[in-house]
């Protein structure tokens, strides 16, 4: 979507108001934001990208400029993006559908902004159809444009989840396209970077395409079970709330949905109807905190309160504060017990925490003032990104291959010995986590213990797991070894050594 256009006669009337109201908006959401006031830079874009669109339109009509502005408002308001990323979402579709060419981009913003611009239009098109040598370089090119700056593919998510929102007026063929490349790329993609609602969105309305009947019937069953949701709310939320306040807590407290897709999904790995999936509903805790060294022990002050007052369940306790996951997700994760027998997750999360997950990645640049910063764990990523590079396998398919395992691939968190989490793939294994967490050990690893149980070096790891691994002094990676792993990082570390 957004690969066809064509001239028409000059807006009406209307258009040329609908396009001034629809820019006011992106207008006043950037200036309520906390990025630099660079108004007159995001004035000068709209300007420029409103004269290279004059008379160009989507397929279901609407002028072509007002896509622009809708991306980069989904960047602005829903991201929390600033000011660079906004001017390169007005620009991102100029070279491919106008006369301007990137020097002339260049000429008017600057190196920076059309080189994110060029990078964004290197992404265009589709992905999935394509033979697997071409698909491979696509997917290569948007690993690159993520290793050099993580805002083209931000505004490059944002130009899909606008272009998936307004699916319908593509055909039919087209439309299943984009909803497999979004449910099986892209959203996989905004996991990784710790973009859970957008991945969700993604999800939905792809699921929504793709499965119709499914996506409606979930949606019945879950406005018939309105009754589940009051009586979490009258079993935690409501006295939850009190006890809380009563502690001097500023919090919001809610009922949390699971989405359709993840309901679909469960329903499907366990083979069981949606009556029986216990998660469906979720309470999150997002508490209000001005201290940076106050954000641990108040949640683990809820934590403790929600303790005396429930019974917590001492096998689904998830600590992601002491271990943040690898895209930077922060909570304290907790499973309670009502008076009836009933379990139900509670996600205690502060404000700040609240917003990363939501935005992940994104969120530096919400509380950074638009400029990028090096965070261990971005850097953690971007090098997961630049190992797959560095070491392409030799055909298409085993590149492609990598690339579901490592970057696309659900994540599994195990524990170490000492309690610490290790995030990997799904399908790594017990070689995997000794490379992961520390070179030497995986040099030098013939097996491990799961749980207690001897198991060998090929042993694929679920989360949950508890992982020790044995090493032998004189033992050192030998060619068969690459069958045992199938992380990027513990596969070069190997082809180093042999």
């Amino acid at each position: 979507m957004g690969d066809t256009s064509y001239k028409a006669k000059a807006f009406s009337h209307e258009e040329e108001e609908q396009i001034d109201h629809a820019f006011d908006e992106l207008l006043r959401s950037y200036i309520e934001s906390r990025h630099r006031r660079k108004v007159e830079l995001v004035g000068k874009a709209f300007r420029f990208a409103r004269s290279a669109h004059q008379g160009c339109r989507r397929n279901d009509g609407s002028p072509y400029i007002l896509h622009a502005i809708h991306v980069a408002l989904i960047c602005s308001k829903e991201l929390g993006l600033g000011s660079t990323s906004i001017v390169c979402a007005l620009l991102h579709d100029i070279v491919e559908h106008s006369d301007m060419g990137i020097e002339d981009i260049e000429a008017n913003f600057g190196s920076k902004i059309s080189s994110i611009v060029a990078g964004i239009n290197k992404l265009s098109g589709g992905i999935f159809g394509l033979a697997a040598e071409t698909q491979a370089l696509k997917l290569r090119d948007m690993m690159m444009s993520m290793s050099t700056d993580v805002r083209v593919i931000l505004v490059k998510m944002a130009d899909r989840l606008h272009n998936l929102r307004n699916i319908s007026s593509e055909r039919l063929e087209k439309q299943h396209r984009i909803a497999r490349e979004s449910l099986y790329v892209y959203a996989p993609l905004a996991e990784r970077l710790g973009l859970y609602g957008m991945k969700g969105e993604f999800e939905d309305l792809a699921f929504k395409c793709e499965h119709p009947d499914d996506y409606e019937l979930i949606c019945r069953k879950l406005e018939q079970s309105g009754s589940e949701r009051r009586r979490i709310e009258d079993a935690f939320v409501a006295p939850l709330g009190i006890r809380l306040r009563n502690e001097g807590f500023n919090c919001e407290i809610k009922a949390r949905v699971k989405s359709v897709y993840s309901i679909f999904r469960k329903m499907q790995k366990k083979g069981i109807p949606y009556e029986e999936v216990y998660d469906v509903y979720a309470i999150r805790v997002i508490y209000e905190n001005d201290i940076e060294e106050m954000e641990e022990p108040l949640a683990r002050k809820i934590a403790d309160i929600l303790s005396e007052n429930f019974h917590i369940h001492p096998d689904r306790t998830r600590d992601w504060l002491k271990t943040p996951k690898d895209n930077g997700y922060r909570a304290l994760h907790l499973t309670l017990r009502d008076d009836e027998g009933r379990w139900t997750e509670v996600q205690i999360r502060s404000r700040k925490m609240d917003d990363i997950a939501e935005l992940g990645y994104a969120a530096h640049w919400k509380y950074k003032d638009d400029v990028q910063t090096d965070t261990e764990r971005l850097d953690n990523l971007v090098n997961s990104v630049k190992e797959i590079l560095a070491n392409p396998e030799p055909n298409a398919v085993d590149f492609l291959d990598s690339l579901r395992f490592n970057i696309f691939a659900e994540k599994i968190y195990v524990f170490t010995p000492d309690g610490d989490l290790v995030g990997l793939p799904s399908g790594a294994t017990v070689l995997d986590f000794a490379y992961a967490v520390d070179e030497n050990l995986g040099d030098h690893c013939i097996g491990g213990k799961i749980n207690r149980r001897l198991v060998e070096t090929a042993y694929v790891l679920e989360s949950g797991d508890l992982v020790e691994i044995i090493t032998v002094k004189n033992v050192s990676p030998a060619e068969s070894w690459l069958t045992d792993c199938v992380t990027a990082h513990a596969r070069n570390i190997i082809k180093t050594r042999i």
